[in-house]
């Protein structure tokens, strides 16, 4: 099996190298000019558009919240019947960490967007809006410091798609570990490039969600005592008391 815990530090050293790279560099601007026509003043993508609001935006939310529900159900399940569930998911405490991870990884990042006071690339100047471009670590300009705040950084609509990375901890060989990777990262692109294709984010918010979303998985591991291996004890320790013991 993949030692997931041993990706902590890089994660976090990548973490803040991609916000230094984006901080310095006007990479975020040359994406989001390739997602927008300037002669028609129109994103890529129509973010009012039916079909594509239900399959990137509102479908994602609603399959991810109605997993989270049935995951927690599976969690308070007494223990004799979840013998009957599939062999991922009878472990509690890597079911714990798969469902915090999925409620607190938003969340964080929801307060974070409240924070950072960062506007989204539909709302500056450049692309039509009404406030200066302003990286996380920058000023306003003297005399040009909007009246609202802007909510935009990092991704709060991905981070529920990235949050699915979790599911690699749901794995008992390499092979399930690579397909949670997977899904967690397929879904959790598709759902930044809708945001950023409509103008409602940056690939660095994208990207820094993503590797938020990672770490924040990890760390949340090590909280309910998950180990990177096959045979890791099952309990959670307020959950099962006849299962606490690592076998």
């Amino acid at each position: 099996m993949l030692n997931l815990e041993r990706s902590l530090g890089w994660s976090i050293g990548l973490l803040a190298a991609v916000f230094a790279l984006f901080e310095i560099t006007p990479l975020d601007l040359w994406v989001q000019d390739r997602l927008f026509d300037f002669q028609r003043e129109a994103w890529l993508i129509d973010g009012r558009e039916p079909a594509g609001r239900v399959l990137f935006y509102t479908g994602p939310k609603a399959a991810i919240i109605a997993f989270g529900a049935l995951l927690l159900v599976s969690l308070v399940l007494p223990a004799s019947w979840r013998t009957r569930l599939p062999v991922a998911f009878r472990s509690r405490r890597r079911g714990w960490a798969l469902f915090l991870t999925l409620g607190l990884v938003p969340a964080a990042i929801g307060w974070s967007k409240s924070a950072t006071n960062v506007f989204c690339p539909s709302e500056i100047r450049r692309y039509g809006g009404d406030v200066p471009y302003v990286r996380v670590l920058e000023s306003y300009p003297v005399g040009d410091r909007p009246q609202r705040r802007g909510r935009c950084f990092p991704g709060g609509h991905a981070s529920g798609g990235f949050a699915l990375l979790a599911l690699a901890g749901l794995a008992h060989d390499r092979r399930g570990q690579w397909l949670g990777i997977g899904i967690g990262l397929t879904v959790g692109s598709l759902m930044g490039f809708y945001q950023m294709a409509k103008g409602a984010h940056y690939l660095s918010h994208t990207l820094i969600t993503a590797l938020v979303a990672w770490i924040g998985f990890l760390l949340l591991q090590k909280a309910v005592g998950v180990v990177s291996r096959p045979n890791d004890a099952d309990g959670f320790p307020f959950m099962d008391s006849r299962n606490t013991q690592p076998r």
